[in-house]
């Protein structure tokens, strides 16, 4: 008798692990995180359904030392960006603590791409670079013919980026090695945007080019009247982009038809976002416009005191935007009308990105800034910045710590159980 109250009380253990197993979820990846420039390949600066910042609110800031030009990148509770210090550096998405930083030869105006646990990200000392994402150790770079200000574009193992040398590059994503070259007639500021296999990108030489992924062949090219900072989006068949001749266009994805344009009063370095049928875009005529995406019929514009170079970001029905005038904007999508602004203590020509309810952007006072709806902390300067402290064992690791207990515990029983029996 005994041996079978053992037995079932081994059999209860058994099941209390396998109930607890299943109880108890592992985390997934976050669904809400940003992995590279305009949030998605495509480019389209549609963050939805992450939640955005409801109020002003700073959470923290943390000072580089230069100007942050470039978007940061926000993935598994880490911010990833670059400075005009020559630095990339990787932040606690919660604090604003510095966890490593890697210093490169030149300017880093180069939005980060994150994918599998690697840091992509362009310099002005000519490289591209793969960073490991944990400990910024240097995986591999690749040295172009000129300053790199692009931002990569992560696709199927392979990177695409531009260069002032005047070429979009290929490069296999696990090792640097060069897949292939296309070579416009001058500097490339864009960043590429894939969709469908075609890499789109725009050059100062007043093109918009269509370029097979695969072999880097041109597909088509589209003439505008000036340079093109701008990097495309891309959406429902249509490439948007802007151009310095003061205008927004729609393109056929396909063929590169013009679909339609739509004039501002200055140049549009800034790269449109897309989202709901709307295309949401900055002027240096200090205007962020919501545009139809079908039509180019204009929706409203909202007039900030200076140049728009900012890319919206879209999230949840809300258009967050820098401009020259130091602010940080979050605009209703429908409307236009403000909901909230922060000022920072410099022109804003980056880029925000979101994550978890929290904005981060750059600006030309040195600082990246957290606004959003985290409890606040302390500025985290670059000198005294120090990692977060270690928060012990991840969930998942304690769910199979204990998991697998459990079962030992089990298993231990029952064999004392039939040792029993048996002796």
């Amino acid at each position: 008798m005994r041996v079978y109250k053992i037995i079932s009380f081994s059999i209860v253990i058994l099941l209390i692990a396998v109930l607890f197993a299943g109880a108890v979820t592992v985390p997934a990846a976050a669904q809400t995180d940003t992995v590279q420039f305009r949030y998605n390949p495509q480019h389209t600066g549609d963050y939805s359904p992450v939640a955005g910042s409801e109020t002003g609110k700073l959470t923290w800031s943390f000072k580089t030392g230069n100007y942050v030009g470039g978007a940061p990148a926000a993935v598994n509770g880490v911010v990833y960006i670059g400075s005009d210090d020559g630095n990339v550096y990787a932040l606690n998405a919660t604090t604003g603590a510095k966890l490593w930083n890697f210093t490169t030869g030149g300017y880093v105006g180069s939005s980060p791409a994150v994918v599998n646990d690697v840091v992509y990200v362009g310099s002005f000392d000519h490289n591209v670079y793969a960073l490991n994402a944990t400990t910024g150790a240097k995986l591999w770079n690749f040295t172009t013919g000129g300053q790199v200000d692009s931002s990569p574009a992560v696709v199927n193992g392979v990177v695409y980026v531009g260069s002032l040398d005047h070429n979009v590059y290929a490069l296999d994503a696990a090792t640097g090695a060069k897949v292939w070259n296309f070579t416009t007639a001058d500097k490339v500021f864009s960043s590429p945007a894939i969709a469908n296999d075609v890499v789109y990108v725009g050059s100062l030489d007043n093109n918009i080019y269509a370029l097979n992924a695969i072999a880097g062949t041109k597909l088509w090219n589209f003439t505008t009247g000036s340079s093109v900072f701008s990097s495309p989006a891309v959406a429902n068949g249509v490439v948007y982009v802007g151009s310095w001749d003061k205008n927004v266009y729609a393109l056929n994805a396909t063929t590169g038809a013009k679909v339609w344009n739509f004039t501002t009063g200055s140049r549009v370095f800034s790269s449109p976002a897309v989202a709901n049928g709307v295309v949401y875009v900055g002027s240096d005529d200090g205007n962020v416009y919501a545009l139809n995406a079908t039509t180019a019929a204009k929706l409203w514009n909202h007039t900030t005191a200076d140049k728009v170079f900012s890319s919206p970001a879209i999230a949840n029905g809300v258009v967050y935007v820098g401009s020259f005038d130091h602010n940080v904007y979050a605009l209703n999508a429908t409307t236009g009308t403000t909901l909230w602004n922060h000022t920072t203590g410099s022109r804003v020509y980056a880029s925000p990105a979101i994550a978890n309810g929290v904005v981060y952007v750059g600006s030309v006072d040195h600082n990246i800034y957290a606004i959003g709806n985290a409890a606040p902390a302390p500025s985290q300067g670059t000198s005294n910045a120090a990692p977060a402290p270690s928060q012990g064992a991840p969930p998942d690791v304690l769910v199979m710590l204990v998991f697998v207990g459990l079962i030992f515990v089990g298993l231990v029983i029952a064999a004392y159980a039939v040792k029993t029996y048996r002796y």
